[in-house]
């Protein structure tokens, strides 16, 4: 019996801990209602604070072409790999490799050449747009002008000043121009289709477009001397490989290879869009891409909300 009843006592003990420490909903509501004018300065001054930050932001502009892979049929792809099949034997016998079907797709190779350090910095310097990739700050519409950042480039003089600590000087390298430039550059391929979208956001609508329309040329420009150099390349060691054997079988596999490489010479030399062709060029864009600035005064206003209620719960917890 007088276990039931220890018991009993145990259990009530529970229960009223429990009922007094449950947060009682109406209890909740009007604290928060007791806190609403510090909930609403809060919210206003968010409010406030994010129309300042998403005006004080300027409009990005955003171009973008879209390509299709081109056709590598005649590039010599289909004939080494005819001759790989046909005198695959012959050629490991002289010690020479066919590679086969095909190595590397040209058209991922040529995606993340462009995405590389040194194609860039070629590309920033060829086209003398370091000053727009790294002290651009606003555009004038009206002038059709790029405004830009005065502590840091006189555009009268084109001279840099500024400031910035060792190892960096006043003219930024091309390792911080690299690091610039990939935030505004963008190269996707569609996984379904194979189609490559390249687009540049800039504060200018008219830079954004030419440097979409040189970034397909100059991609092309590149891909086609390497190839072209690496066909006379291998020319040349073809025909010493021809002067030092006189199997017949042998000369006449290598009077093939030089005449896929003669192919891939005539192919890039003829053809100006090498690995991509423009289906959609790059257009000067009319509207602004970014800043969202209503989604930013929404969000400010919310996080002030919501920084309202939760200083006023734990001000009232505190003091309980």
């Amino acid at each position: 019996m007088s276990i039931e009843v220890t018991k009993y006592q145990q259990d009530s003990e529970f229960t009223s801990r429990a009922s007094e420490d449950e947060i009682d909903l109406r209890e909740l509501f009007a604290v928060i209602w007791q806190g609403k004018w510090l909930i609403i300065a809060i919210t206003t001054l968010f409010a406030i604070g994010s129309v300042l930050f998403a005006l004080s932001q300027p409009n990005i502009y955003k171009s973008e072409a879209l390509l299709a892979p081109a056709s590598t049929d005649q590039n010599g792809g289909g004939g080494l790999a005819a001759l790989a099949g046909q005198f695959g034997g012959l050629a490991s016998m002289a010690g020479i490799n066919l590679g086969g079907a095909g190595g590397a797709d040209k058209t991922q190779l040529a995606i993340e050449v462009i995405k590389s350090r040194q194609f860039t910095s070629d590309f920033i310097q060829k086209h003398d747009i370091l000053a727009d990739v790294m002290a651009a700050k606003n555009w004038d519409m009206a002038n059709d002008k790029v405004i830009y950042d005065a502590d840091d480039y006189r555009v009268d003089t084109k001279e840099w000043i500024r400031q910035a600590d060792a190892p960096f000087k006043s003219q930024p390298s091309m390792q911080e121009a690299y690091k610039e430039f990939k935030k505004i550059i963008a190269v996707n391929a569609a996984k379904d289709t194979g189609m490559v979208t390249i687009s540049i956001e800039h504060v200018s609508p008219a830079i954004a477009q030419q440097w979409v329309t040189w970034l397909v040329e100059d991609i092309n420009k590149v891909m086609k001397e390497r190839d072209v150099l690496e066909a006379m390349r291998s020319t040349e060691f073809l025909n010493k490989q021809i002067a030092l054997t006189n199997v017949a079988d042998i000369r006449t596999m290598l009077y093939k290879l030089i005449e896929e490489q003669a192919k891939t010479i005539m192919f890039a030399e003829v053809r100006d869009e090498y690995v991509f062709k423009t289906i959609d060029p790059a257009l000067v864009q009319e509207e602004k891409a970014k800043p969202k600035r209503a989604l930013i005064v929404a969000l400010g206003t919310m996080i002030g909300g919501m920084l309202g209620v939760m200083l006023v719960l734990i001000r009232y917890f505190v003091k309980k």
